[in-house]
């Protein structure tokens, strides 16, 4: 964890103590991506509520200069910026669990943002209790889905802690106007005008939205993404990859183990070289509005495929037929942000249960945008070649399929006969 300070010797701007009712905020702790909106918000809290704000960045793997991001918050107006490290926690027990659980929105979005909100929420308020804040604050606005994220998990893990919603109380109306007031405090934002986009990045993924994307019939420009090349783009000759698991956790490629981190960087570039990962959705919103993102989640959707194949040797068909009913619940429930929430701790408990025989490998084949699973192996597979096989064999009895057709047959028959 890193903690940045400004200059004893500047002033804190905006520091009043006149007894009115906004100094029942002492001090805030604000999620900060150094982005547009939440660069506006710290001003914004200082002259609303005349407290001190502290700025907390999460490392969620980014790519970003984090120490920069820390100091535009101090230029800005907080009191100090912390910057705390949670690569591998955040793969190690949000992305993996989710991969275990074959966790996907809407039947396309892997919850790369979804996923990230409740890590940082969770470390805002441990910050907050740390420096005796009384209240936390973010930038989501009040149409999305990640103010619904940020709150209810503020409200599982610290309930006593005031939340400060910006984008339902201020007099801004669009990411204009918040443009306006940047520039009339002498904000730096890295937005403009002609090129709207809020992006949101961390390892698993980035997203896009804004701008021309929200007409759902406009293209998407080429130039916009940073995780991967075009397809087209990609090289014309493919590349082989293994994905080793246990128990429904990925912990090797190509048979070097890494930690979690590492892992997933492997593939992010694996992936993103071979123009893996890129989906354009409209996607419903958990407030009732639907939006369209575009995301890039090259390594998320290698790993997702090759969870699938080893699953595919390896889980009973009636556990992963209960599995997978499980899979719309889980999802919804990390898009809606509950994940926090005692619905989240039953289902993760049958996803493990549902994991324990799932260990082996998968190997996949990327290209030009495609990751085709070309292999699969296990130690305690349950895919037996002498049972399946088309060749001659004592293992199965192919007579036995008789009676267990005209047992299953039965209800249909009377169906068919019924009135008769």
């Amino acid at each position: 964890m890193v903690l940045i300070k400004p200059d004893s010797s500047l002033k804190h701007a905006g520091m009043t103590n006149n007894g009115d009712f906004r100094m029942n905020v002492n001090k805030v702790v604000l999620a900060y991506s150094g982005g547009l909106d939440t660069s506006v918000i710290i001003r914004w809290l200082i002259e609303k509520y005349e407290c001190e704000v502290i700025a907390f960045i999460a490392d969620l793997g980014q790519a970003e200069d984090l120490q920069a991001i820390g100091q535009k918050a101090i230029k800005t107006g907080a009191i100090k910026a912390i910057v705390e490290d949670v690569r591998e926690e955040f793969v190690r027990d949000y992305i993996f669990p989710a991969i275990k659980a074959n966790a996907v929105y809407e039947g396309t979005y892997l919850l790369g943002t979804s996923l990230a909100r409740p890590l940082i929420a969770k470390k805002q308020i441990e910050a907050a209790q740390r420096e005796g804040a009384g209240a936390v604050s973010h930038g989501a606005t009040g149409k999305g889905n990640d103010q619904v994220r940020f709150e209810l998990t503020y409200s599982a893990l610290s309930p006593a802690l005031r939340i400060i919603a910006p984008w339902r109380e201020w007099e801004f109306d669009s990411r204009s106007d918040l443009i306006e007031y940047a520039k009339k405090h002498g904000i730096p934002v890295p937005v403009t005008k002609a090129k709207p986009y809020s992006c949101d990045a961390n390892l698993f993924h980035i997203s896009y939205e804004g701008g021309i994307l929200e007409d759902p019939w406009a293209s998407y420009p080429e130039d916009m993404f940073t995780l991967t090349v075009s397809p087209e783009a990609a090289p014309d000759k493919p590349v082989f990859v293994e994905i080793e698991f246990e128990k429904g956790i990925p912990v090797a490629i190509d048979g070097k183990r890494l930690s979690p981190y590492q892992l997933l960087s492997e593939l992010n570039k694996a992936g993103g070289e071979n123009g893996i990962g890129r989906v354009d959705v409209v996607e419903n919103r958990y407030i009732g509005i639907k939006s369209r993102g575009v995301y890039e989640t090259p390594g998320g959707t290698i790993l997702h495929i090759a969870h699938r194949a080893v699953e595919s040797v390896t889980m009973d068909r009636e556990v992963m037929h209960l599995r997978d009913s499980l899979i719309p619940k889980f999802a919804e429930s990390v898009y809606y942000g509950y994940w926090f929430s005692p619905e989240m701790k039953m289902l993760q408990s049958a996803i493990d249960s549902s994991q324990e025989n799932v260990t082996g490998t998968a190997r996949l084949k990327l290209y030009k945008g495609n990751c085709i699973v070309v292999g699969r192996k296990s130690p305690v597979s349950l895919y037996r070649p002498e049972i399946v096989t088309f060749e001659k064999g004592e293992a199965f009895n192919q007579q036995d399929a008789g009676g267990f057709i005209r047992i299953n047959a039965l209800r249909l028959k009377n169906e068919a006969r019924k009135g008769a």
